[in-house]
């Protein structure tokens, strides 16, 4: 009964191929320093890439990328057949017209039941003040739906 962002991470295999996944266990963790948490099942094939690479990318997708979410949590295809996107500094797939992107160095992993944690420093981020994220609940796919800004009397934005 909890709805999610949906976000595609990726990185860069040992190959230099580019590796990218849907997940929906995205979280901040602290301001200082920029920290953000997502987690990936033991059984995924992409987990030794990103148990050893130094840097990846979560992308949180916008309600028109919908079809993207989809394919990147399918197995057995080309997950980048057609998808715009560009290196980032450390050479990490960054995906185009997301509703922002998190840059992050692999600071930490937890080991924690069928799950790896991984923790990121966030180096670098940037988002589309526009763009409508997609969201995910109950085995469907949703937008937002804006009720307004935060109360005069609410001191600060809510964290977590």
């Amino acid at each position: 009964m909890f709805a999610t962002g949906v976000t595609i991470v990726t990185a860069r295999g040992p190959d230099g191929a580019p590796v990218g996944l849907t997940a929906s266990s995205f979280n901040s963790v602290a301001l200082t320093p920029p920290l953000v948490l997502w987690s990936m099942a033991h059984q995924t094939s992409s987990l030794p890439v990103f148990n050893q690479c130094t840097h990846y990318a979560i992308h949180v997708l916008t309600v028109q990328q919908r079809e993207l979410a989809e394919r990147f949590a399918t197995r057995g295809i080309d997950r980048w057949a057609g998808v715009a996107w560009q290196p980032s500094a450390q050479g990490v797939p960054l995906i185009e017209g997301v509703a922002a992107v998190f840059e992050c160095a692999n600071r930490s992993q937890y080991v924690e039941g069928d799950h790896t944690i991984f923790v990121g420093q966030v180096e670098h981020c940037s988002h589309r003040p526009d763009a409508s994220p997609l969201l995910y609940h109950g085995g469907m796919f949703y937008t937002e739906h804006p009720l307004g800004r935060l109360s005069p009397t609410v001191a600060r934005p809510l964290h977590k």
